[in-house]
């Protein structure tokens, strides 16, 4: 089931979300429907609170990016596809590094953000085992930023006060629905 895209100025994107049960069939069904729904609205991450979830839940799928980077990290992002179930990241390590992020709940928005390079997390998969990683480079940011939907947070958030007043009026047009897009969208989710 492809869902629509909950906009930027929606709560639920601003909530913390909670645990689910990763071993259960409406997880596992969540879990489809989120790969379905990000490659309907051509994203490489999705988390649940940008479909009206606040389950603590993403997806991603870099293997876009992997024509952009080295060799090395190209093979990795070319598999970096899969789900992430009640993340936590235990330790983020490496030099802050800028690059351009977008997100599918704030359409027509990139902005330089900057991000650690390299992390170590923890997750389950849909069998409810516990599996510790460490990510660099851009699977490490995909992860971040998917990883702040479920806080909370978003790109804008991280953005020093001068760039989110000088973004102020675009981010207004995407919560009053002033945007166009391939994918359908919800405004005002609580």
């Amino acid at each position: 089931m492809v869902y629509p895209i909950v906009a930027y100025g929606s709560p639920v994107l601003k909530r913390a979300t909670q645990e689910v049960d990763p071993s259960s069939a409406k997880t596992k069904t969540l879990i489809d429907d989120m790969y379905e729904t990000m490659y309907a609205s051509k994203g490489v991450g999705l988390a649940a609170p940008q479909i009206g979830l606040s389950s603590r839940v993403f997806v991603v799928d870099a293997s876009p990016f992997a024509e952009d980077v080295e060799e090395e990290e190209s093979i990795f992002l070319k598999e970096f596809k899969r789900a992430f179930i009640n993340p936590v990241i235990i330790e983020e390590i490496g030099e802050l590094w800028s690059y351009e992020e977008g997100c599918l709940s704030i359409p027509g928005i990139h902005e330089k953000i900057s991000r650690l390079r390299d992390i170590k997390i923890r997750s389950q998969n849909t069998n409810g085992d516990w599996i510790e990683e460490q990510l660099s480079g851009l699977s490490a940011r995909i992860f971040q930023h998917e990883y702040d939907h479920i806080e909370g947070i978003l790109f804008p958030d991280r953005m020093t006060p001068l760039k989110r007043r000088m973004l102020q009026g675009r981010l207004k047009n995407v919560s009053a629905g002033k945007v166009d897009t391939i994918y359908k969208m919800k405004f005002n989710v609580k």
